[in-house]
């Protein structure tokens, strides 16, 4: 089995270390293709008006200077002789769960692989940001090669990808793993912090909120609080059918004229 690995923390990151071991486990073909820089918060970014970039810095490994979806396609396309039989995106710093992963470049990098007909995990190690000062990275070490094993052997549909959240605690404290829906954080937690340079001119840091969110049994969110490996299944169709549904029953077939008057009106 061919792995193909990437990230959005960058070449170096410490959880592509990690993960490069979790694919070892799995594999003895992995490839690295990941960004130069760190494109956390990137989601699905490409780059279109800037040339890109490929330096091999080992055998079966590159650093791109782009996104995560940059470097699947490219390496896809042009660095690999094949394609993988696996794309596995992370091992990310910090949790990708609820509204984070349409802003994760690491989830990003997944959805790409899926797009080209790879089957795609992207895999994140929670952290409190407020109180850690670095990832517990064992949670990770130790089930990453076995979940991802076991999803392996189940397989899923073509057009989905697997999410997987590590909790935030030692690998012993692990109380188990659960199938998880996406949740829905109920308190805003991004804000902008407006600071004054040397110059007295006004910039911005971009920051979160530590808000205690009302966690909903079977999502993303309460699995990891409660110290399990979530894995939650997402797709690219971001449909609501019951509102597309329930428009169609006045928008649908209605004639431009007709809407253009009533409008105007």
């Amino acid at each position: 089995m061919r792995i193909l690995l990437t990230n959005d923390d960058g070449i170096d990151a410490f959880g592509l270390k990690v993960l490069y071991d979790i694919a070892s486990a799995l594999s003895d073909d992995v490839w690295v293709c990941a960004p130069l820089t760190e494109q956390s918060g990137k989601g699905r970014g490409i780059t279109l008006h800037d040339p890109l970039r490929a330096r091999r810095i080992g055998e079966k490994r590159f650093a791109v200077s782009g996104t995560p979806t940059d470097c699947v396609q490219i390496a896809v396309n042009d660095l690999m002789d094949s394609p993988p039989d696996l794309l596995l995106s992370g091992v990310n710093r910090g949790f990708n769960l609820a509204q984070d992963v349409t802003l994760s470049g690491t989830v990003a990098g997944a959805l790409q692989g899926m797009t080209l007909g790879i089957p795609s995990i992207s895999l994140s190690q929670c952290l409190d940001f407020e109180l850690d000062i670095e990832a517990q990275w064992l949670a990770a070490q130790v089930y990453g090669a076995p979940v991802i094993s076991n999803l392996i052997k189940q397989g899923w549909p073509a057009d989905v990808i697997m999410n997987i959240n590590f909790p935030d605690c030692d690998a012993d404290s692990v109380t188990g793993v659960e199938v998880t829906k996406q949740g829905l954080r109920d308190q805003h937690e991004m804000h902008a912090v407006k600071r004054v340079d040397t110059r007295g001119r006004d910039y911005y840091w971009m920051d979160f909120h530590a808000l205690e969110q009302t966690l909903l049994d079977g999502t993303d969110l309460k699995a990891v609080r409660e110290k399990r490996i979530s894995v939650t299944p997402l797709h690219l169709d971001l449909t609501h059918y019951e509102t597309m549904h329930r428009l169609k029953k006045t928008l649908g077939g209605v004639a431009p004229k007709v809407i253009k008057d009533e409008v105007a009106s």
